[in-house]
């Protein structure tokens, strides 16, 4: 039996769709619901692909790179949309972010972004965590 590509999005609204009904050809059976789509269905077919290769090379950017034919730029650009596709933020959460200084708190309370209690909270915080 020839099936066709699911399709996500109304193509009126391009609202997400719901799939209503699920059907059994061997046992003839239908299933009625309000089914919701994984978040990998709505990835198009380029970056399944890049996901699928990528996870086969266990995250090996050289091989990527190799099996696709691709460069590393693109390799990491392809990464960055399906990171982002899946909902997610590509930044690097290995990194540490950067150390906030007492004059970064201080600043915040000037401009009315912070109060002093929260400053002060924040600056011991500082104290405890960086051994100030």
């Amino acid at each position: 039996m020839k099936t066709n590509k699911l399709i996500t999005r109304c193509p009126i609204t391009n609202e997400e769709l719901i799939v209503k009904k699920l059907y059994s050809p061997s046992a003839n059976i239908t299933i009625e619901g309000d089914f919701h789509l994984s978040k990998y269905n709505y990835l198009d077919d380029e970056l399944l692909y890049f996901m699928e290769i990528f996870i086969k090379n266990r995250g090996n950017i050289k091989a990527v790179e190799k099996e696709m034919s691709i460069s590393y730029p693109t390799v990491k650009k392809m990464l960055d949309d399906l990171i982002i596709n899946l909902g997610y933020n590509p930044e690097d959460e290995d990194e540490e972010p950067a150390k906030p200084t007492r004059k970064d708190i201080l600043s915040k309370v000037e401009k009315g972004l912070m109060s002093l209690e929260e400053a002060m909270k924040k600056i011991e915080e500082l104290g405890e965590k960086y051994g100030l």
